[in-house]
């Protein structure tokens, strides 16, 4: 039997062109979803492709304009008894928001895969076709379904939780925290670490096509007050704060974020350190803070997002979806 898969194409290096092998430059998003399954048809991938074209571009420019058509057609393709999952080509600069705000919004009783590529389509050593093959290797596999919203690149496997962009450059530029890669693959084979962790039938979140504004305030040395009002806007609604070690901050900053949470403003403390685990410090009961544990700054703005969405704006609220999420 057949399987068949949905190809929903955003941009991005996985679809740019140099014009040069050797160039260092390139144009993200140039080449059509359709002369992209094209190039794989030779590949003798054992699926059935079909693409639709969400967008074209640098992944730098995409947000809720993408987000949403992108996120009505992955549900359109999920609930297709015919179709078995789901491929989303995606730049990776953006790549690890994209996913993670899917692995929230989607049941994943289906896959749904996200790949990337390094290197424009025309460069020496393009790794887009390999990554492309690997995804649907993974979309392919039974149990690739029941743990959420993955990731591929690179010959490795990531949850969307885990996965963040750590490198500008390489085959590795991908790596997982708090845990690693949870697979290895090849285009003909597959290797995972542990059982999916359990199919859910419902989204975590409902989809809202108007997220609420968090602002995220990044720290750094000789950091004042004022520097927090002026990121803040009239429609602000969540910060997260992009603190140094386990979310610290200078203590100017730390008392004008105070005031803001107690106007009624959500506040996370996260961590700009690459592998930063902040939890929960005695202060924050007081300080009405929420520690964002193994989120960076940019997947807690996501999730903040949602709950404010959702109507949820209690820290100890907020704090539990923290730690369960």
């Amino acid at each position: 039997m057949t399987t068949r898969l949905t190809v929903l194409a955003t941009g991005g290096t996985i679809a740019g062109i140099a014009g040069n092998a050797i160039a260092q430059d390139y144009r993200a998003g140039e080449i059509g979803i359709e002369d992209y399954l094209e190039r794989v048809g030779g590949l003798g991938l054992e699926a059935e492709l079909s693409g639709h074209q969400i967008a074209n571009i640098d992944s730098a420019d995409i947000g809720p304009q993408v987000w949403n058509p992108l996120h009505r057609a992955i549900v359109e393709a999920l609930d297709d008894p015919d179709c078995s999952g789901v491929i989303v080509t995606h730049g990776t600069d953006t790549l690890e928001e994209t996913a993670f705000l899917l692995d929230l919004t989607l049941p994943s009783t289906k896959p749904v895969v996200v790949v990337g590529a390094m290197r424009p389509a025309d460069a020496v050593g393009y790794d887009g076709l390999r990554n492309f093959a690997n995804a649907v290797r993974v979309a392919c596999d039974a149990n690739a379904a029941g743990r959420g919203t993955l990731v591929v690149m690179g010959d490795r496997v990531f949850a969307a939780r885990d996965v963040r962009k750590v490198r500008t450059r390489g085959s590795e530029a991908f790596r997982g925290f708090p845990r690693e890669s949870i697979a290895l693959v090849t285009p003909g084979t597959l290797e995972w670490f542990g059982a999916p962790w359990g199919d859910r039938d419902e989204a975590r979140f409902a989809w809202c096509d108007d997220l609420p504004e968090v602002a995220i305030v990044y720290v750094h040395a000789g950091q004042d007050a004022d520097s927090v009002e002026r990121q803040l806007g009239r429609s602000t609604r969540g910060v997260v704060v992009a603190g140094v070690g386990e979310g610290n901050m200078p203590e100017a900053v730390r008392q004008a974020l105070v005031d803001v949470a107690a106007s009624g403003i959500a506040v996370v403390r996260a961590s700009r350190a690459d592998e930063g685990l902040v939890d929960r410090e005695p202060e924050d009961d007081s300080n009405g803070f929420v520690a964002a544990r193994a989120l960076n700054p940019q997947k807690a703005r996501i999730l903040l997002q949602l709950l404010l969405a959702s109507g949820e704006t209690d820290p100890a609220a907020l704090q539990r979806a923290f730690d369960g999420r």
